[in-house]
Order: structure tokens, then C-alpha cells, then sequence
């Protein structure tokens, strides 16, 4: 489709008083405080879930040692997309439109359309992180109970009983990410450093992590989550979530939540020699995932 005088009928005559629709403030990219970015100059690149060995093991007097083996669990695969979109106008609405200049206008809604599906793209990782049919490289969804351990084993990374955003959850949610294990079952260093919440869990998510004592009681018992600093980089909102209640703490696991830049947004535009259409397009190639399921704890499926 071309767009043509008629889409700016009232633009072409003196009198209006504004024009308006197209200069709303943006969001940040929300994404970016999800995801940890990586470059990639293959058509996708895979992570490879390797292991080590179990606990050494006593050995009898006069007797042979015993023989361990590490090997590769699983693997992630990122197949990055394109996404693309233009938009054309004739020569004649750029020269009769009195108001704006159509092609630079319309240039960052393009822009602003990117960013949007990026976001979208990237919050789905969350957003089907409870979805079976989206199952990452063990066989499970981004958030389980029963992530399949090479020791036979299952380990979870999300709470038994679905729960609310309040203190104890967060709380169980933290102490069950200090017990995590490796392939093997053995005890590792994890940490939770972000919580990320739709918006309507703003305001309580605030008062949680910034209030000296214990929010919602009567006692004066020290609230434990502000003064040991258990969430170091606070909480973030991302609207993009679909739930308004699911929540989740971020850890500092490495190759979890992944990102990888293809192709940076590129922005052409050319005009027709026949017509005088001027045509405008912007393309990128990216792909999210998840590769450790160790870098997120989920409140569960509320």
C-alpha cells in the first residue's frame, strides 16, 4: 500500500490547530534489563550444557581408584530472525502536506515499531516461560519443578505453591536459589540480584524492598530483605509481562537469558524514477532465549 493524499486530507489545508498522534513519549527498552547481549555472525549460534564430576569417592586400602566422566547434558539453540517493515509515499503528499515533513515523521514511527516488536519478542521468553510447549534444551519450560538433572535428580527453579509477591515469598523464593546444585548435584554459589515485576506490582514491590521494618504488620521486626540488601539491584517494571501478578527474581547465573544481535537495525529509502514514490524500510536480525534456567526463579503460574 502507498500512502497517498487522502490518508492527509486535512493536512494539506491552511487552518488546523495541531497536529498530534505522533510525538508521545517512549518507554526505556525493557528488554535490555532482562537480557545479557551477545553478537553472533552465524545464521544461529547453539550453548552447549556440559558437566563435571560427581564427589570423590573413598577408596580401600590396596584397592583401584574409581573413574568419573563429565560429558554434555543438552544444548540451546538460537535461530535469529528477521524483522522487517517499510512504508511508502507518493511524491505528491510530501509536496502538498503543509504541517509535516511525512518522511521524517514516519521514519521514527518506523523506528518506535521496531522497538515495540523487540520488546514483544523479548518478554515472550517470560511470558511462555510456564508454557510446556515452549521447551528449552532439557526438555522443560523456561520455569519447572522438574528441570532433569544428568544425576538423575530433578531441581526447580520456581515455587512449589504459586504465591503472591509478599516478604515470605520472596524470601522462599531466595532461600531456594541459595540451595541450587549443578548437573551433578552439587551445592553452587547463586544469588538472586533483580526482581522484575509487571506494573501493578509497582507500589507493593517499592515497600517491600525500601521499608525498614516488616511491611503489612504490626511488630517492629526488621524488615530482613532492605537491611541485608538481599535483591542488590532492586526491582524493575516491565510492562510487556502478560500476567499482572507472575513476578520473578533474577540471579547472577551467566548464559541465561540471552540475546544475540545479528544484524543491527538498518534503514534505507529510495524514490521510484517512474513515479516519484518515495520508499522507506528498516530490517534486523536478532534472536532471545534462554540457555541456563539456573538465571531465573519464578513466583509460578498464578
Amino acid at each position: 500500500m502507498t500512502m497517498t493524499r487522502a490518508r492527509f486530507a486535512k493536512l494539506l489545508q491552511w487552518g488546523l490547530n495541531s497536529v498530534f498522534g505522533l510525538e508521545y513519549r517512549r518507554h526505556p527498552e525493557y528488554w535490555k534489563q532482562l537480557f545479557d547481549t551477545e553478537t553472533s555472525e552465524k545464521a544461529w549460534e547453539e550453548d552447549v550444557k556440559v558437566y563435571g564430576f560427581g564427589g570423590a569417592i573413598e577408596k580401600p586400602e590396596g584397592s583401584a581408584i574409581q573413574y568419573d566422566e563429565g560429558g554434555q547434558a543438552w544444548s540451546a539453540k538460537y535461530i535469529h530472525k528477521t524483522i522487517a517493515m517499510g512504508f511508502r509515499i507518493t511524491q505528491e503528499a510530501q509536496e502538498d502536506n503543509l504541517y509535516l515533513d511525512i518522511g521524517k515523521k514516519f521514519s521514527r514511527c518506523l523506528a518506535e515499531s521496531f522497538q515495540f516488536t523487540k520488546e514483544v519478542r523479548g518478554a515472550s521468553v517470560i511470558n511462555n516461560g510456564y508454557d510446556t510447549n515452549y521447551a528449552g534444551g532439557d526438555g522443560q519450560p523456561l520455569f519447572s519443578t522438574a528441570h532433569p538433572l544428568v544425576s538423575g535428580a530433578t531441581a526447580a527453579n520456581m515455587l512449589s505453591t504459586p504465591a503472591q509477591l509478599s516478604e515470605s515469598a520472596i524470601e522462599d523464593a531466595l532461600i531456594d536459589i541459595s540451595m541450587m546444585v549443578d548437573e551433578r548435584g552439587q551445592p553452587i554459589i547463586v544469588n538472586g540480584v533483580k526482581l522484575v515485576i509487571p506494573n501493578p506490582l509497582e507500589f507493593q514491590a517499592f515497600r517491600l524492598l525500601n521499608t525498614e521494618l516488616r511491611v503489612g504488620t504490626a511488630n517492629n521486626d526488621v524488615n530482613a530483605l532492605y537491611k541485608k540488601g538481599s535483591i542488590p539491584e532492586g526491582y524493575v517494571t516491565n510492562r510487556y509481562l502478560s500476567s499482572p501478578t507472575r513476578w520473578f527474581l533474577k540471579t547472577d547465573i551467566k548464559d541465561g537469558l540471552k540475546h544475540f544481535d545479528r544484524v543491527k537495525l538498518q534503514r534505507g529509502m529510495e524514490g521510484d524514477f517512474e513515479t516519484g514514490n518515495l520508499r522507506y524500510k528498516a530490517r534486523e536480525r536478532y534472536s532471545f532465549g534462554w540457555t541456563d534456567w539456573r538465571a531465573v526463579y519464578g513466583s509460578g503460574a498464578l
